[in-house]
């Protein structure tokens, strides 16, 4: 299919661009295969707006007499309008817009004719393999192995090739465990704490159904993760009632008389469509413009948002509670072990460990946890929350997981070596990108599109040291210690960074960025002179104790 079809009118001339907090600006409006050009007429202060058609999550069209009005929401949350002289050309570049931004194959997506402009330093598709991770594993233990048995996919479709599992269990066994858990998901190795030795595991349900089936390999499997004599924990991120009613579907949850050292405790984490619809809901009270506060709040409220958030956090809290303070192996799982499994899992890596909060530690967890684990980014990140079009799969499992981030960072705002403009830069790419890392639902997707010979990765870019520099937290001092976040309500807010970039003006808290830049720069000097200085000291102390002698 050629794009030109596609487009029925590729330029207007006259049109104008009407943002938030910004004037006016009249000037040309292109189309291409894949983005939306608006290149201002001033000659001072020239503007130009590239906006890639798959950020686009709706239009809605306006017409008065002959002049028509386009409105774009984006899955940035951002909204544009264009006003364009004469109706057909309105309703041309509409359609156009539509057909461009809903194109159906992935392979006419803009990350497969990207060329980057830069010079390529690292390729990011091999910056982060399991085989790397295994290596550092290694370093403090002996008692895991890499096991290629998911080679071609052939076992589980949506887990890696190589997964990390007890060296105790053997290819066979894995296979029966693979066939007693949903969408043949076993028990893989999710963290190690160095501290104590005791592991984070991740899986989906148990296929037990109502006759209660079990299966000894399973039990083996996850029993190799104990110490003599200690127990573990199974935080299932469903409700009781749910595990109890998938039974009926086949599903369900381990069976304490099979599991007798394990203890299942249930952390319910909503999914799927009450996330999106929470989404939805927040967006409009943050897009409110009547300025009444206690409809504004109210809204808020009935999103539900920071009580998802409070959840999310919680149930990350305790994992990471029993592994640290009870000295106990945890697995983790809800029903397909894609979603809110993946939230807890990673956010209790985040508060474990250090490495997790600098910069490659966080792209190497983003890697593990969410794109080899089998996140399916292609179904969640479809939509954002201005759609019109009726939810399928979509839910924004990834973008709460960020703001869980963001609230830790903002409580232990000098653990961590990356910023706000960090989160902010991987929920833009995981909607709408020109790199292919998001792409795809999982890795055997990604194997079959060839993402890592016809796109360019993401990483590739971000870790760029003129990149890096905009990501780095000039607070950042390295801390070795676990660090525990509030849950209280007074602690969370909203991620203002996310949800009100577009329509509230962040110059002064940018102003306030550089100038705390400034001190830390400034503190930084005087404390070399003072070095300086006692080394000085001490050197004439030396040479007038020498001369005493």
């Amino acid at each position: 299919m050629e794009f030109a079809e596609l487009i029925k009118t590729p330029r207007a001339d006259n049109v104008v661009l009407h943002r938030p907090l910004y004037q006016a600006v009249e000037g040309t409006l292109c189309l291409t295969g894949h983005h939306l050009i608006f290149s201002s007429r001033r000659q001072i202060n020239a503007e130009e707006l590239w906006l890639l058609h798959s950020n686009i999550d709706s239009i809605e069209k306006r017409f008065v007499g002959s002049l028509g009005t386009i409105i774009i929401k984006c899955k940035d949350l951002r909204i544009i309008q264009l006003d364009i002289p004469g109706m057909e050309e309105c309703l041309n570049i509409a359609s156009s817009i539509e057909a461009l931004s809903t194109l159906d194959s992935v392979t006419l997506m803009y990350p497969f004719f990207y060329r980057p402009m830069f010079e390529i330093v690292e390729d990011g598709w091999r910056a982060f393999l399991p085989e790397q991770e295994f290596e550092l594993l290694s370093s403090v233990t002996d008692e895991w192995r890499l096991s290629c048995i998911n080679k071609e996919f052939s076992v589980c479709p949506s887990y890696p090739p190589v997964v990390i599992v007890p060296k105790s269990i053997d290819d066979e066994a894995l296979r029966k465990v693979a066939s007693f858990r949903q969408g043949s998901r076993f028990p893989v190795l999710s963290y190690y704490h160095k501290k104590n030795g005791m592991v984070m595991m991740r899986s989906s349900q148990p296929l037990t159904g109502t006759n209660g089936r079990r299966c000894k390999e399973d039990e083996k499997l996850i029993n190799a993760t104990l110490r003599p004599g200690r127990g573990g924990y199974i935080i299932d991120t469903r409700s009781l009632t749910a595990a109890q009613q998938a039974r009926a579907k086949g599903g369900g949850f381990e069976q304490e008389v099979y599991y007798p050292q394990w203890r299942r405790i249930h952390k319910f984490i909503e999914r799927f469509n009450i996330l999106q619809e929470s989404l939805i809901k927040l967006v409009e009270a943050c897009n409110d413009q009547s300025h009444n506060m206690d409809r504004c709040l109210s809204k808020l409220e009935a999103s539900n948002w920071l009580t998802h958030i409070k959840k999310i956090l919680t149930a990350a809290c305790l994992a990471a509670q029993c592994i640290d303070r009870e000295g106990a192996s945890v697995l983790v799982h809800g029903t397909e072990g894609t979603d809110s499994t993946l939230q807890v899992t990673s956010l209790a890596q985040i508060i474990l460990d250090p490495r997790c909060r600098t910069i490659r530690g966080f792209e190497s967890l983003v890697v593990r946890e969410w794109l080899q684990a089998g996140h399916p980014f292609q179904q969640r990140c479809a939509q954002s929350a201005y759609s019109n079009s009726k939810q399928k799969w979509e839910a924004p499992v990834f973008l709460l997981f960020l703001d869980c981030v963001w609230q830790i960072l903002r409580q232990f705002p000098c653990s961590f070596e990356f910023n706000e403009q960090f989160l902010i830069m991987l929920f833009e790419h995981a909607y709408a990108s020109q790199f292919g890392t998001f792409l795809g639902n999982n890795e055997n997707e990604r194997s079959k599109l060839k993402l890592q010979q016809k796109t360019m990765s993401l990483w590739s870019w971000v870790n760029r040291s003129e990149e890096l520099r905009k990501f780095k937290n000039p607070l950042f001092e390295a801390n070795s210690l676990v660090i525990w976040p509030s849950v209280a309500p007074q602690s969370l807010q909203l991620w203002e960074g996310v949800f009100l970039r577009w329509n509230k003006s962040s110059k002064f808290l940018h102003e306030a960025e550089e100038e705390m830049i400034n001190v830390i720069k400034y503190n930084k000097e005087l404390k070399e002179k003072v070095d300086a200085l006692r080394r000085q000291l001490a050197e004439l102390e030396t040479e007038e104790m020498q001369e005493n002698l």
